[in-house]
């Protein structure tokens, strides 16, 4: 039986996949598919977050054995979470059947301007130096991330819920930006299979960023022209097309 981690990026948590998470489990039936907070997210929002990739990837390779959930794992993961995945199956491959990587960026591959857009400074400050309402915050983060055309308010709903329910601290949130801005991937790519997934018209990271990755390691890449950052959130039945396209090709992939 497969069993897929899937992995939310910088201060977000399981509940930010939505109703992707059950979409997920439901085009893979006799799989298993656990979605996994990060130190200092979610359920594990009182734990102090890792300074480093590195220390996440311990992280989570502890609470998995904890949970009783054991390799091997396919890996699907956005953002810093995407980090994250790339150096699990850079420092433990035995672990990892493969990697679904969504909207992420590296050094050093890409610019720092390119990795996060210049437009969105401005918002991003804002968001971590002036106090604002949780429903302000998430409005804002939906602005960035997804370019569907009208603010979905059951999805903002969830979030502000989640930010109640498992508030991420200033610290955690600053300890993470460090973590990911730290992170340096490998130039070679992981031995296990890496499928990319980019959004062309993501607003808060480049898809260019992508591309170079894919560049680099000669693995799959597959562009979404319309969808924002949050590509699971968007366009989830892309993605779900995009998986199964890219695994029933693995064993032609072997053979290679």
């Amino acid at each position: 039986m497969d069993t897929w981690i899937l992995l939310r990026g910088l201060t977000r948590e399981t509940a930010h996949w939505g109703r992707f998470a059950d979409d997920f489990q439901s085009a893979w039936p006799d799989a298993r598919v656990v979605t996994l907070d990060l130190p200092g997210n979610g359920q594990l929002h009182a734990r102090r977050s890792p300074l480093t990739v590195q220390g996440m990837v311990a992280a989570c390779r502890a609470e998995l054995a904890r949970q009783g959930v054991h390799p091997p794992f396919r890996l699907f993961a956005m953002s810093l979470g995407a980090m994250v995945a790339t150096e699990w199956a850079r420092t433990a491959p035995a672990d990892i059947a493969g990697c679904v990587l969504v909207n992420t960026s590296f050094r050093p591959f890409s610019p720092f301007f390119h990795r996060l857009r210049p437009r969105n400074y401005a918002a991003l400050l804002g968001l971590a130096l002036r106090p604002r309402s949780p429903e302000a915050i998430e409005r804002t983060v939906w602005r960035l991330t997804s370019n569907a055309p009208d603010p979905r308010n059951a999805v903002i709903d969830d979030w502000v819920a989640a930010r109640a329910r498992n508030p991420v601290s200033a610290a955690n949130a600053l300890r993470q930006l460090v973590a990911a801005a730290r992170y340096r991937a490998p130039t070679v790519a992981p031995s296990p299979p890496v499928l990319l997934l980019a959004s062309q018209n993501d607003q808060l990271v480049d898809s260019r960023c992508s591309q170079a990755i894919a560049r680099g390691w000669h693995c799959d890449l597959a562009l979404h022209p319309q969808s924002g950052h949050d590509l699971p959130l968007d366009a989830p039945q892309w993605v779900l097309e995009q998986v199964q396209q890219w695994l029933v090709q693995e064993p032609h992939r072997a053979e290679h």
